[in-house]
């Protein structure tokens, strides 16, 4: 068995309103004013079971899961820097696009999204992030 433990500048995050973890890792991990959240997937909090009704199900359960272990670390959706979309097939790209962008709104994180050969438990969607939660000086390079 391994002695590894987490550094001290490591803070982990998990919350009961995103499922649990479902593999040897956490829902996500602070580091100074950073927050690398893992892959969400569209499972049911409840249940630990993917919810029923397709990719734009399990888009719109997996992105509320991630906005939920975002809230637990201390920040915001609208401080999401990057996320990288998983998906089963890219066909499904056109209507996760759409759920994305209304999930999104005004706010337009860097995005990667990528075609995978599967998906733990066989889900059709899986969303990663890093947020961004700085809370130093907000003046531009032109104001120094």
């Amino acid at each position: 068995m391994s002695s590894v433990t987490t550094h001290p500048s490591l803070s982990l995050v998990s919350t009961s309103h995103a499922p649990a973890a479902v593999g040897p890792y956490t829902q996500a991990v602070r580091v100074g004013d950073l927050l690398f959240c893992s892959g969400s997937l569209g499972l049911d909090p409840s249940t630990g079971k993917l919810v029923e009704g397709g990719v734009e199900a399990q888009a719109r359960q997996a992105l509320k899961n991630m906005k939920a272990v975002i809230e637990a670390g201390g920040s915001e959706v609208g401080k999401v820097v990057k996320t990288t979309v998983f998906l089963q097939s890219m066909d499904d790209f056109k209507p996760v696009n759409a759920i994305y962008a209304d999930f999104f709104g005004e706010h337009k994180p860097a995005r990667s999204a990528v075609q995978v050969a599967r998906l733990p438990l066989d889900a059709l969607f899986e969303i990663e992030a890093i947020v961004s939660d700085f809370r130093g000086n907000s003046r531009s390079q032109d104001e120094s």
